[in-house]
């Protein structure tokens, strides 16, 4: 059971906290006049977070997905102390250190195929920009300029820069933006869950359209970007990897180059250590971020493979001219490489595995409730719809459950579940055991009995 006990004392230190955060603070996400549903953290070690009003809060979502060995964790903490004792940051461009060889050395290893060449960057935004620029570029590189439209999947999210945003234009994030952005074509995305009945025929009409596109258009189009077996912002929505692999097969026989958003599915999270493992297919490109330094510290990646790096190494003007200031930052990389070292370790396979069974078993819970709907997983990922009136990412049913989720309440643990709308979904660190994850299925469960019973 979590803690929810609340001083006096520690209330006004909360609150004092939350007046200040008010007076100068921009927060994502938000409204710009939001703050009363703020919560002060403190501190936090494995799956709980520790509020400054003192109570305990179970992070559910990995803190928008980052986390995935528990907050704190010792091994990471202490290689970041012991490189920022030695090296914190050095300009990358000409000059280079063992942590990033280390890093670049390791994704290689893990990706398939010749997936063997490392661009850092930032964070997943900055890694999506970085693989559509090296896919635009490829193409002039080797004398087809004419190869210059790009594709994605409907209700796709890349991430918040120019290029990202065109991508995922089609979230509803970025209306504010739209007159900004190139030109994106957009395909069906066929996202699935249990007893879908119809999924094989969705999905047939889905790779026709595609067909359709692709006979007129093949030849102008440079790449197609996705997030491969779930889409993460525009709800959990999650597809069957021989959709993945019909698609990859179509764009194959035109030479499209292919980029995998892997920034949230990646280490661990479908289940195997990427999702292009899950689907048997090596992209061109892979964008990672989020996990790889395990929730410690911002970075991105871009893996390219061997032919995209190789057409930048001729004659001619072939620089790619991208770089950021905090490039390969050392203390970045350090902490990715202890992530990594956990993320081999065979007790994280088996936590997987657990966690994954704690899945099926919530959602067998869970969906003996009318208002439960496309009840899906893949993976340590699993969600479910609340059937509501005004489904969508706008759902006012995602605010309440909010609140139910985050505050003291007579019937409900507080738990971090941030829902997507109307989605509700449970995204854990690998660390969170047996007895927390029942806390998790728990409360989704009662939650989902207050909303029957509100009038």
């Amino acid at each position: 059971m979590i803690e929810k006990s609340v001083s006096p004392l520690r209330e006004e230190l909360h609150q004092q906290l939350i007046g200040r955060d008010r007076r100068h603070v921009w927060h994502p996400f938000s409204a710009a006049t939001s703050g009363s549903d703020l919560i002060a953290i403190e501190s936090a070690r494995g799956a709980v977070l520790q509020t400054a009003d003192g109570r305990e809060l179970l992070d559910c979502i990995s803190s928008w997905w980052v986390n995935l060995f528990g907050h704190a964790h010792p091994r990471i903490a202490a290689a970041v102390a012991e490189q920022a004792s030695r090296l914190e940051q050095v300009i990358f461009a000409g000059f280079t250190h063992e942590p990033a060889i280390q890093l670049a050395e390791s994704l290689a290893g893990l990706l398939p195929g010749d997936l063997n060449r490392v661009f850092f960057s930032d964070d997943g935004s900055t890694s999506v920009e970085v693989a559509l620029k090296m896919a635009a570029q490829y193409w002039q590189n080797i004398g087809k300029p004419e190869r210059r439209r790009v594709m994605a999947f409907e209700g796709g999210y890349h991430g918040d820069t120019l290029g990202a945003m065109s991508a995922g234009a089609s979230s509803g994030f970025f209306e504010a933006w739209r007159r900004w952005m190139i030109e994106v074509d957009v395909m069906p995305f066929v996202d699935t869950w249990q007893d879908d009945a119809k999924i094989q025929a969705r999905e047939a009409e889905a790779l026709a359209t595609l067909d359709r596109f692709l006979e007129q258009h093949a030849d102008e189009v440079a790449v197609m970007i996705m997030e491969p077996l779930v889409q993460g912002a525009s709800g959990m929505r999650m597809c069957r990897p021989q959709f993945v692999v019909g698609v990859i097969e179509r764009l194959r026989r035109h030479d499209i180059l292919i980029v995998f958003d892997e920034v949230m599915t990646g280490f661990g999270r479908t289940g195997e250590n990427f999702a292009c493992d899950v689907v048997g297919v090596q992209p061109d490109l892979i964008c990672l971020s989020k996990g790889v330094t395990g929730g410690f510290l911002p970075l991105g990646v871009t893996v390219a493979s061997d032919r995209i790096y190789d057409s930048f190494a001729g004659a001619g003007q072939t620089m790619f001219c991208h770089g950021h200031s905090y490039t390969a930052n050392p203390l970045g990389c350090a902490a990715a490489n202890a992530s990594l070292q956990l993320l081999q370790l065979p007790e994280t396979r088996k936590s997987w595995q657990r966690i994954e069974a704690a899945h099926r078993d919530g959602l067998k819970q869970v969906s003996r409730h009318q208002l439960a709907t496309r009840l899906r997983q893949q993976g340590t990922i699993a969600a479910l719809n609340v059937r509501v009136d005004d489904p969508g990412y706008r759902s006012q049913i995602g605010q309440q459950l909010k609140q139910w989720f985050w505050h003291p309440h007579d019937s409900i643990d507080d738990v971090l579940i941030r829902p997507l709308g109307n989605v509700v979904y449970l995204m854990p660190p690998y660390c969170m055991n047996d007895e927390q994850l029942e806390t998790a299925w728990t409360s989704i469960d009662r939650a989902l009995e207050l909303i029957m019973e509100t009038p």
